[in-house]
């Protein structure tokens, strides 16, 4: 199989003569597989007025017994459920509008330590506690609304030991992020155009980093891929997916599941972070491929920050199985990695014209969103929202215009063999 002059990987046609890597086929329902992972439809979205809705959200008492009371405009059902390691308390809702102020859920008291809130899945909210040490839940009831009281959610939580708790743990229940095993669309398996899925960033109950000026990462990341997916499909070169087009939260898994049910043969994650390491010194885009053992302490950091986006989702990280032993599928990690490095290199010479970069642009750590074995992938960190400068390029239309432009530039050289041989372009209008 041939590296920087040959071709990327295909999945979906063997008529070009495209090299091909392939493991165990997961035949996927495209139709079902989006409509679950992208969210609801513009109808739903724009329908909030027939959502609950909740004011406020409060904590009180100390250290040994700890309240959380939500104030709603009406009561509404919901359910509990415990996770360790680290110890969470999660509360499940209908899909709710929250008019929480900016800070809500920043301070802890008594057992709570922080608190989140936001939408989960496709009719569906979470509030997660994050507890400093093993906790019962005492109590829980929904108050009706009195006299000038709202109604409110209550929650009482207790000391108790991780023995008890570990006992009493009950997973949330199973959500909407699953994978249905059906046919896939005739239509996207006989196309010649490579699939390119773009993976916005968080999304949801997780927010991402939150720059000093409030900037949330999940809504950069959204609206840059929303503008990339627009670009991309323009040239009428590329078939293009979204793993979200909206605001709901996806697990890292699943992501990685929607691009390879749908046969990518690129996958591109988009972020922009916030860095503790160097803070105010780190600012400029990066490109980021998966390693076993980080590059740096930078991307040490950033690894373990997006690794935990199911943490504070709330969602139960299952012992995963490694992939079968075989050598065919450690044959094609090896070549998919080859082919992610290439268009890591090719996406980071293309940035360096349209904008800053930092020092090392390529870098890699264990991304659990890079993992699959068959499709190569990178992420993408636009910039760091810990920088005030970078906070107001992120949100800047003619910077956003500069760097997808950019993008689309990489994704045409790294497709530059393939495109010619389908007759895409010319040798001459790729040629650099």
């Amino acid at each position: 199989m041939q590296y920087a002059g040959g071709a990327p990987p295909h999945h979906r046609s063997k008529s070009t003569g495209a090299p091909v890597i392939r493991s165990i086929q997961i035949k996927t329902a495209i139709f079902l597989a989006l409509a679950i992972f992208t969210g609801a439809s513009r109808a739903e979205e724009a329908d909030s007025s027939a959502k609950p809705v909740a004011e406020a959200a409060r904590l009180a008492g100390d250290a040994v017994r700890t309240r959380f009371v939500m104030d709603l405009v009406e009561p509404v059902d919901f359910a509990i459920s415990t996770l360790a390691d680290p110890y969470r308390v999660i509360i499940d809702l209908p899909e709710t509008r929250f008019d929480f102020g900016e800070d809500a859920g920043k301070d802890g008291r008594g057992l709570v330590s922080a608190w989140r809130y936001g939408r989960f899945a496709r009719g569906k909210s979470r509030i997660v506690l994050d507890a400093v040490e093993p906790v019962t839940v005492d109590k829980s009831f929904i108050l009706p609304p009195v006299d000038d009281q709202p109604a409110r959610l209550v929650l009482d939580l207790v000391k108790t030991t991780r023995e008890a708790f570990l006992e009493g743990v009950s997973r949330p229940e199973a959500s909407a992020h699953t994978v249905t095993k059906g046919d896939k669309l005739t239509a996207k398996q006989a196309s010649s155009r490579p699939l390119i899925v773009i993976d916005p960033g968080h999304g949801g109950i997780d927010t991402g980093a939150t720059g000093r000026g409030g900037t949330l990462e999940k809504q950069v990341a959204l609206d840059f891929s929303s503008l990339l997916k627009r670009k991309l499909e323009e040239t009428g070169r590329y078939d293009v997916e979204m793993t979200r087009d909206s605001d709901v939260f996806i697990p890292l898994k699943n992501r990685v599941e929607i691009a390879r049910s749908l046969e990518a043969d690129l996958f591109i994650s988009v972020h922009a972070d916030s860095v503790r390491v160097g803070k105010n010194e780190v600012r400029g885009a990066s490109v980021y491929t998966l390693s076993e053992k980080a590059s740096d302490a930078v991307a040490a950091e950033l690894a373990e920050r997006e690794n935990r986006s199911d943490i504070i989702a709330g969602v139960h990280l299952e012992d995963e199985q490694s992939e079968v032993a075989d050598i065919l599928i450690d044959l094609a990690r090896r070549e998919t990695k080859k082919f992610s490095i290439f268009f890591a290199r090719t996406l980071v010479d293309e940035l360096k014209s349209a904008a800053r970069v930092i020092k090392n642009p390529h870098r890699s750590a264990g991304f659990r969103v890079l993992e699959a074995h068959d499709m190569p992938s990178a992420l993408v960190e636009l910039g760091y929202l810990s920088n005030r400068l970078d906070e107001k390029l992120l949100t800047s239309d003619e910077w956003r215009e500069r760097m997808s432009t950019s993008l689309v530039a990489a994704v045409d050289r790294f497709f530059r063999p393939r495109l010619v041989r389908n007759g895409a372009v010319s040798s001459a209008e790729t040629a650099r």
